[in-house]
């Protein structure tokens, strides 16, 4: 036995075997810090620094939200020097915020960032539901207009 086969890469293994791979993982996730549950739904969480524990910050329809939640929590948590997916949206009144905050309170402002940006998605992408199932509360019945 010469050892070649566990100190370089197969010969087998072709470069773009290998990009199938890194784009399949983007594919799955493509930020920091998410995953997609099996029904489509993502979902975003942080690990308290020096404890086991994680920081629940919700689940959401787009990827965005997700990273947006877990950017907001892990600025809260490491401050300026955190590697962000959207640094660029990191608004100045987080900065000057406080950032020894409890897990609850960053629970919170993430949640409420997340919340936010999925509802800006959701509204950006037509979903339209308000199109298909109007609600009927808001136009009158027919005995109401009989009646006038």
């Amino acid at each position: 036995m010469d050892g070649a086969c566990c100190t370089a890469p197969s010969p087998t293994t072709s470069s773009s075997e290998i990009s199938k791979r890194q784009r399949r993982q983007q594919q799955e996730k493509p930020y920091r810090g998410i995953r997609m549950r099996k029904w489509g739904k993502w979902v975003a969480e942080i690990r308290e620094p020096n404890k086991r524990s994680r920081i629940w910050l919700g689940s959401y329809s787009s990827p965005v939200a997700a990273a947006r939640a877990y950017d907001t929590a892990l600025f809260h948590l490491r401050g300026p020097s955190a590697r962000l997916n959207f640094p660029e949206f990191i608004v100045k009144d987080v900065v000057d915020e406080p950032r020894d905050l409890s897990a609850a309170a960053i629970r919170k402002k993430a949640t409420e960032v997340g919340a936010r940006v999925d509802a800006m998605q959701s509204a950006r992408s037509g979903s339209g539901r308000a199109v298909e199932k109007p609600d009927l509360n808001e136009y009158p019945s027919p005995e109401s207009s009989e009646e006038n």
